[in-house]
């Protein structure tokens, strides 16, 4: 998981460089049709930090061998993921400006789409590891929930960032 994840923070550097890149030659960044609903989405970040919270005391609890607990807090954390997912589908539906409009919509939604795919796997795999712990396997839970916990929190840490680029480096 660890040498998949750093893959990936490659991907996402690359993404960053891109938008980097291109705010450097556009001016003015973002355009003027361009509205972020970033109160909104301050908030829903809020709830996707709180969410790792949740993650770590699921950890946690599969670390002492309590199941049950493990269970209820992937799906608390799988909530609250999806509450961040349902205000990304909410902003594009409000937004604006397309893909085609200019070359910031083009990074904005192939940023933010590229983590809202990474946040739906998350949520994939989070689903699929509670259904496993809760299941009838005796199997130890906890390195499972552990390997979820840290592909969540990175999830997580790129959104922040990518938030602070996005939304408040303006």
């Amino acid at each position: 998981m660890i040498v998949w994840l750093a893959s990936e923070l490659m991907f996402f550097a690359g993404l960053f460089a891109a938008y980097f890149s291109l705010r450097a030659v556009n001016d003015p960044w973002p355009p003027d049709d361009v509205e972020l609903a970033t109160a909104r989405t301050a908030v829903a970040t809020a709830v996707l930090v709180a969410s790792s919270g949740a993650m770590h005391v699921a950890v946690v609890a599969a670390e002492r061998g309590d199941r049950r607990a493990a269970v209820r807090w992937l799906l608390v954390t799988l909530l609250m993921g999806a509450l961040f997912l349902a205000n990304q589908v909410g902003e594009y539906a409000e937004a604006g400006f397309t893909h085609t409009d200019h070359a910031y919509g083009s990074i904005f939604y192939l940023m933010t789409g590229f983590h809202g795919l990474h946040v739906l796997g998350g949520l994939v795999f989070m689903a699929a590891v509670a259904y496993a712990v809760a299941g009838r396997s005796r199997a130890p839970a906890h390195e499972t929930v552990q390997v979820c916990g840290y592909y969540w929190h990175f999830v997580d840490v790129v959104w922040v960032v990518m938030f602070a680029t996005i939304y408040l480096l303006r």
